[in-house]
C-alpha cells in the first residue's frame, strides 16, 4: 500500500464513522480540488452515492465557471445539493467589491454568517430539483449539526490546529485551545449534546497528494486550475475580486505535479495568492473562531 493508498483509507474510514455516528450530517463543497477529492471519496466510501447533502455556500462573487461546474457534477452525478447564502448582506451592498466593507468583514457577511445561519436551517437554503434542473426553497429546515469539511492541515496556518473530529460550540464557534487529542488513530466521536462538529477526512493530505491523486483517479476539475493559453491559472479558488491568478504553464495535471515537487511553486504557499489571508494577522484564525470554513 503506497502513501496514497493510505491516505484514502483513513479518509474513507473517517468517512463511514461520521455517518456511523453523527445524525444530521453534510458535506460542504466549495467547488475547489480539496472539496472535490472529498466528495470522490465520499462516493468511493459509500459505493457511488453520497448520503448527506452537498453544501455550497454562494458569495454570488464566484466565478462563473466555477457555478457551471457546480450544477454540470451535480446533475451527472444526482448529487443532494443545496446552496446558501447571506441575501440581506448582498440586496444591502454590504460587500467588500461595493466599497463597503474591507475583505474580511466582507468574508464574514457572505461565507461565515451565511454558513452559521445555512447550518442552522434559520436562512433559506435552496435545493437542486434534478426533475426541472433548477434550484429551489428547501422545504427541510432540520439543522446540520456535523458537517464534513475538505480542510487540510498544511494549507494554513489556522487549519494546522484542526482535528479529524473537530468540536465546535452551539454557535458553530471554535475554541482552539479546546480541541481532543487523537493519537494512536484513536478519535473521540461523543460528545456532548449541542455540540456541533466539524469532521476533516483530508486533515494530512497535502497540496501535492491532492493533485497527485487527482491524477490517478482522473477526478474532474474546474479549468480554472490549468494555464489555457494565457500564462496564468489559480492554484487557489475562491471569490474573484480576493482571489488572483498565478503566473504558471502548467496545462494539465502532470505539469502541476512537477510544479509542486521541484519548480516554482516547491516553496511558496498554496494561498498566496488570497487577498483575505494578507489582511488577517493570525492567517484565517480570526474567521475561524467565528465559523468560517
Amino acid at each position: 500500500m503506497d502513501n496514497l493508498e493510505k491516505l484514502e483509507s483513513k479518509s474513507v474510514y473517517i468517512l463511514r464513522e461520521a455517518y456511523r455516528e453523527f445524525k444530521n450530517l453534510c458535506m460542504l463543497w466549495s467547488i475547489g480540488k480539496d472539496s472535490t477529492v472529498l466528495l470522490w471519496l465520499a462516493r468511493k466510501a459509500f459505493f457511488g452515492h453520497v448520503p448527506f447533502p452537498l453544501v455550497h455556500i454562494d458569495t454570488h462573487f464566484k466565478i462563473p465557471e466555477m457555478i457551471a461546474y457546480r450544477d454540470n457534477l451535480a446533475r451527472e452525478w444526482h448529487l443532494n445539493m443545496v446552496y446558501g447564502e447571506n441575501a440581506e448582506a448582498l440586496n444591502q451592498k454590504k460587500t467588500f467589491q461595493d466599497g463597503a466593507v474591507d475583505r474580511l468583514t466582507c468574508c464574514k457577511n457572505l461565507k461565515t454568517d451565511a454558513l452559521k445561519h445555512t447550518l442552522a436551517g434559520d436562512w433559506p437554503r435552496y435545493r437542486l430539483n434534478h426533475a426541472s434542473g433548477a434550484y429551489e426553497v428547501d422545504a427541510d429546515k432540520e439543522p446540520y449539526t456535523g458537517v464534513i469539511a475538505g480542510v487540510r492541515a498544511d494549507e494554513e496556518g489556522s487549519r494546522s490546529k484542526e482535528r479529524y473530529f473537530s468540536p465546535r460550540d452551539r454557535e458553530n464557534e471554535w475554541d482552539v485551545a479546546d480541541q481532543p487529542p487523537e493519537l494512536w488513530n484513536q478519535f473521540k466521536t461523543d460528545f456532548a449534546p449541542g455540540t456541533h462538529l466539524r469532521i476533516h477526512p483530508l486533515l494530512d493530505w497535502t497540496e501535492l497528494n491532492i493533485w497527485e491523486y487527482i491524477g490517478r483517479e482522473n477526478i474532474p476539475t474546474v479549468s480554472l486550475y490549468y494555464n489555457l493559453g494565457d500564462g496564468k491559472r489559480y492554484r487557489s479558488l475562491g471569490c474573484w475580486p480576493c482571489t488572483k491568478p498565478v503566473n504558471s504553464n502548467a496545462r494539465d495535471v502532470n505539469d502541476i505535479i512537477r510544479e509542486l515537487r521541484c519548480g516554482k511553486f516547491a516553496d511558496i504557499a498554496e494561498r498566496s495568492g488570497r487577498d483575505q489571508d494578507k489582511e488577517d494577522g493570525g492567517g484565517l484564525e480570526t474567521l475561524r473562531k467565528d465559523g468560517y470554513m
